[in-house]
């Protein structure tokens, strides 16, 4: 993959002030139009999102240090965690949401720090990921897979267009 295999598309969004948004987010160009009819069904739903800014638009690891770290992002230049794999972030073919509120969760890890409480996916608060809601189906209608899905662990934030 090369950077001009990216492109940054402009999203509309409800924030959580009930406000509409504008944000900006790098996705693989094969998948922009469906990424883009992916956000307009989250806006047309109401479906509240915190913030979305490009990764590099962001302070360097504030995603490690802000324990309320909760933007919505796409390409991020990074390996999976405690791996040397290219994370499918890297390539621009996955997106996480609201991760605040949709943590990844493994047995001995809960990311981003701070998050703990929503590992308990019964809180059905506004912005949490469930199983057959608007951000489900939306993706799933583009063919994107679901890390809340995943066996072995689990990441409430992930979706991609490879499964992984």
């Amino acid at each position: 993959m090369e950077p001009e295999d990216l492109d940054l598309i402009t999203v509309t969004y409800v924030g959580f002030d009930a406000g509409t948004h504008r944000g900006e987010i790098v996705v693989h160009q094969e998948h922009s139009r469906a990424v883009m009819a992916v956000f307009e069904s989250l806006f047309n739903n109401n479906y509240p999102i915190e913030s979305i800014v490009p990764i590099g638009d962001l302070p360097e690891g504030v995603e490690d240090i802000d324990s309320g770290y909760s933007n919505t992002s796409g390409f991020h230049c990074r390996v999976v965690s405690g791996t040397d794999r290219w994370s499918q972030h890297a390539f621009g073919l996955a997106i996480d949401l609201n991760p605040h509120l949709n943590p990844f969760v493994t047995d001995d890890e809960i990311w981003p720090t701070g998050s703990e409480r929503y590992t308990d996916r019964t809180l059905d608060e506004p912005g949490m990921i469930t199983e057959g809601d608007a951000v489900t189906i939306a993706f799933d209608s583009i063919g994107w897979s679901w890390g809340g899905r995943w066996q072995s662990l689990k990441d409430y934030q992930h979706f991609s267009s490879t499964g992984s």
